[in-house]
């Protein structure tokens, strides 16, 4: 009953995990051995595992019917414990008296004398694996595997032997579904299922083949008889006369007589000449073609095959009995046929201008001013001047494109065409007299246009130095203090006409204002100094005056310094003082009329 309890017990934790469920049915089969008074080394087929169990569940038994069974024992409920989760092989263990424990064969106890560790026979070199094996270590054990693979079709077994596989029962092979598999050694065949009818063979795809009886049997037929092969079987039929190639048969079917091939309806030779022969013919073929003995025809000769390169001067195509010459593009073929002379295209006027025939070809150009298309290569087509990149600069001002060409304008009024058709020259109004001007004004010429402009000459007397400046002397009346007085000697009226400018780079020098008094002079000696300024019309700051030597002599220069952007006017009063050793001595002013015109030329 303490067994049969024990046993429940362990059934009822066993339901849970399928494990522990074996564990449970090897320690019956121990309690069974102790309770029929059987040796618990009893030999019994099962796994090495399942053996350590059922001794240890009949070693336990044995114990509990020699002892009290309210007897604590650690060591024992530690073993009947791990005898339920046998799964954990390192926890096995063995009471082997005074409540110590041992481990079982292939385990060692711990040091902490209750715990069992598996022992590696394989590092230990405790295992008995032969040559070519290798040691694999297991729980509580160890086993032996070759290390050369059994190839394809074998499997290695526990025990190290190479077992063929059966690849049908494992279904791993590829026949069909009109194929049984057969296993073979290593390997597998597949059947076919449908089986052939006798006079038939099977190929590998399940197909039958008629076998030949005539050829594959030795004389099925008896002597004077003739084979002749059926769908899955053969007759035998009696011997007759047989005519060779080339004879028939007499009406009396006695003898064999030459069929003349010449007369066929369906002329044998093709067109070509037939002679009879004794049991054949042969044809007598036309020019361009030769008879072939095997097929007993008359077949084309390809000479362009036969002589490359030496029957026509460009390319030969072959023609039935004969062949033909052709020539490249550019050229045509001469009058013997064979060679090609230049084709001058040109005649058929392929270009839209001009065209200059070359050898096997032409070449179209185009007149000045015109361009060959791109697209066809023979159309012309008008170059637009003004749009190519320096068109910008053909013409001073305005540029129009024309067929094959181009011209230039200018502005409508102040300007004339120059000589080179491309630049605009400034007319002079002043000088042709064209201009508007009273006698009482004075005529400029500026850039495009011209000035009219009249100045108080009150206190002076005018002098015209030039024809573009005028100046005027101080002349005083008697008793007139006031002009007296004034250090201003000289008035001098000028012009300049300037364009706008597309790129300045650098202050431009417009007027030079000359003087003689002479550098590096001493005061007490009676030398002069000379000193420029602008008074006004100095617009955006776009001028300054600047003095230097120039062949000994100091010169004031004007420089525009900043671009000015037409059209646009003002006046630059200029000043210029003489000093000496008593001090300023007198003073002259310059006025400049500055003109920018809205052109840059």
């Amino acid at each position: 009953e303490t067994s049969l309890g024990q046993n429940k017990v362990c059934h009822n934790q066993c339901f849970h995990r399928l494990l522990e469920k074996m564990c449970c049915n090897c320690c019956l089969v121990g309690k069974s051995l102790q309770e029929k008074g059987l040796p618990c080394d009893h030999k019994l087929s099962v796994s090495y595992q399942c053996g350590l169990v059922s001794r240890a569940c009949c070693v336990d038994g044995a114990h509990d019917n020699q002892t009290d069974t309210t007897r604590t024992n650690e060591c024992k409920e530690e073993i009947f414990y791990n005898l339920q989760y046998v799964v954990l092989p390192l926890n096995i263990r063995l009471c082997v008296g005074n409540n110590s424990c041992g481990c079982f064969k292939g385990y060692q106890l711990k040091p902490d004398g209750k715990s069992c560790d598996d022992i590696n026979e394989c590092l230990l070199g405790s295992s008995n694996c032969r040559g070519g094996e290798r040691c694999i270590n297991t729980e509580g054990s160890f086993r032996c595997q070759r290390e050369v693979s059994c190839g394809t079709g074998y499997e290695l077994t526990d025990t190290n032997d190479c077992e063929d596989i059966n690849e049908c029962e494992a279904g791993i092979h590829n026949c069909g579904p009109e194929f049984e598999c057969q296993n073979t050694q290593g390997s597998f065949r597949c059947l076919p299922k449908v089986k052939c009818a006798a006079g038939f063979i099977q190929d590998a795809l399940g197909n039958c083949i008629d076998i030949n009886e005539c050829v594959s049997q030795s004389s099925p037929c008896h002597r004077g008889h003739l084979c002749i092969n059926t769908v899955g079987s053969y007759t035998c039929q009696r011997n007759s006369v047989n005519c060779g190639r080339g004879y028939h048969l007499n009406e009396e079917g006695t003898r064999c007589i030459d069929i003349d091939e010449c007369k066929n309806p369906e002329k044998v030779c093709g067109g070509h000449g037939c002679i009879n022969l004794v049991g054949s013919y042969r044809c007598e073929c036309e020019s361009g073609y030769v008879f072939n003995s095997i097929s007993r025809t008359c077949e084309d000769i390809d000479e362009c095959r036969h002589y490359p390169g030496r029957l026509c001067a460009h390319k030969c195509e072959n023609t039935p009995g004969s062949y033909k010459c052709s020539c490249t593009t550019g050229f045509k073929l001469a009058a013997d046929g064979r060679n090609c002379d230049d084709l001058n295209e040109c005649e058929a006027n392929p270009c839209s201008q001009e065209c200059a025939n070359v050898y096997g070809s032409y070449q179209c150009y185009c007149r000045r001013g015109y361009q060959l298309s791109d697209i066809d290569g023979m159309t012309c087509e008008d170059i637009d001047e003004c749009a190519l990149p320096t068109g910008g600069h053909i013409c001073s001002y305005r540029c129009h494109n024309t067929p094959g060409s181009f011209h230039c304008s200018c502005p409508v009024s102040g300007y004339t065409l120059a000589p080179n058709g491309r630049s605009c020259q400034d007319i002079d109004e002043c000088v042709a007299g064209t201009h508007t001007c009273t006698v009482d004004q004075s005529c400029f010429n500026v850039q495009g246009e011209f000035r009219c402009l009249s100045f108080d000459l009150k206190h002076s007397m005018p002098r015209l130095q030039r024809a573009d400046i005028i100046r005027c002397i101080k002349n005083c009346l008697p008793n007139d203090y006031s002009c007296t007085l004034d250090p201003v000697t000289s008035i001098s009226h000028t012009s300049i006409s300037l364009a706008t400018m597309r790129e300045f780079l650098r202050p431009e020098e417009i007027v030079f204002l000359r003087t003689s008094v002479r550098p590096y002079g001493t005061y007490h000696l009676g030398s002069f100094d000379v000193k420029f300024e602008i008074l006004e019309g100095n617009v955006e700051n776009a001028f300054d005056i600047i003095k230097r030597i120039e062949h000994g002599m100091y010169v004031g220069v004007v420089r525009q310094v900043k671009p000015l952007i037409g059209p646009l006017s003002t006046v630059l009063k200029l000043l210029m003082r003489n000093l000496s050793s008593q001090g300023e001595s007198s003073q002259n002013v310059i006025n400049v009329h500055v003109f920018v015109s809205e052109f840059w030329f």
